[in-house]
């Protein structure tokens, strides 16, 4: 496993940005796209808990309207003007013969979200169109993170954001979650009070230490400023067979993952948006020991769902600790050292 949600089969991501290597802040390129391309026949839901959101096709995957497969994924930096994005991924698609089919040619489903980073770089320098469609090009198993595609401009809180993709293989069902996230959050992904992630475990798995007084103070009296960026968009990926319905369950257990790495979060000032895609290439057998009153479908939800908010929380953290610093904006290591071991990597 390469902890991506290219783990699991048939997905693939595509990224293109464009970063002026002397980008400050309100000046130059500081933004990018990400795509995720899906098998035919993947389903798809989506579960939206910010207050700013800023998104195009969402409503398509409400389980009571008549679309049933998703085609690809944006997501992208911009604000709405980002949303242009998904135009290139839908021309490139139809190059592709991929979407629904109508009489005289198909119309891809790309649902896409966008996070507000345009004070990081240039209010005009936006993903447009050709973004979109270089990134579709792109699209393979390697993912690269951090300060890439949708995460270029990210910012978390004080912190540089950035992108971030993880996996989980749940081998008990057979089944595989993977997670893909641009972090640029109005709330902070660190507690001030130690420096350390929120959630205790995370210091251990990116063997993070606690870091010193004095550098947890700095970090304190920073935490206090208010970003003014938002929204933090992700894809949850799995490769069992679940219902528009069941993927719209998973989403909303996702949105877990985000509260336990992000605080606050699902602000007023945020747009927090969890698509789910479901392969369906997996079909799982109803365990002996499932319980009568849930359904076969309502167990295999909450064990997707369970892995999905686990993944998005894990990807979250990859996405800050691998970014780089841009328009001066610190990263998590610039900001508390300490935290690493001497010589050692995140």
């Amino acid at each position: 496993m390469s902890g991506s949600i290219t783990d699991v089969a048939g997905i693939l991501v595509g990224q293109h940005h464009r970063l002026d290597d002397d980008a400050t802040l309100g000046s130059g390129w500081a933004s990018g796209t990400t795509v995720v391309l899906v098998p035919p026949g993947t389903t798809g839901a989506v579960d939206v808990r910010g207050g700013a959101p800023g998104t195009r096709e969402t409503d398509l995957l409400d389980p009571s309207n008549s679309v049933r497969y998703v085609d690809a994924v944006v997501l992208t930096g911009g604000s709405a003007y980002g949303l242009a994005a998904a135009d290139g991924v839908m021309q490139w698609l139809e190059r592709q013969d991929r979407g629904v089919a109508m009489d005289g040619g198909v119309v891809p489903i790309v649902p896409s979200a966008v996070i507000f980073d345009l004070p990081v770089g240039g209010w005009q320098c936006r993903p447009t169109a050709e973004f979109g469609r270089l990134a579709a090009e792109s699209a393979s198993r390697d993912v690269a993170v951090g300060t890439v595609g949708a995460g270029v401009g990210a910012r978390a809180g004080v912190l540089k954001g950035g992108l971030g993709t993880a996996s989980i293989r749940l081998d008990d069902i057979g089944v595989t979650v993977g997670a893909i996230v641009a972090v640029n959050s109005a709330g902070n992904v660190a507690d001030p009070r130690t420096g350390l992630p929120w959630m205790a475990e995370f210091a251990a798995e990116f063997g993070l230490i606690p870091p010193p007084a004095e550098e947890v103070a700095a970090y304190a009296a920073r935490e206090a400023e208010l970003s003014p960026l938002n929204t933090t968009i992700a894809v949850v990926a799995t490769d069992a067979l679940l219902s528009p319905a069941a993927c719209r369950r998973v989403a909303v257990a996702a949105q877990d993952g985000l509260a336990h790495t992000i605080r606050p979060v699902h602000t007023p000032l945020d747009g927090d948006s969890v698509f789910v895609l479901a392969t369906g290439a997996i079909e799982v057998e109803p365990a002996a020991d499932t319980p009568a009153a849930m359904s076969p479908e309502t167990a295999l939800t909450t064990a997707v769902g369970a892995a999905a908010a686990e993944c998005l929380a894990r990807a979250v953290m990859v996405g800050v600790l691998a970014a780089t610093s841009v328009a001066g904006i610190p990263t998590y290591r610039d900001m508390v050292s300490g935290a690493f071991p001497s010589g050692g990597d995140a």
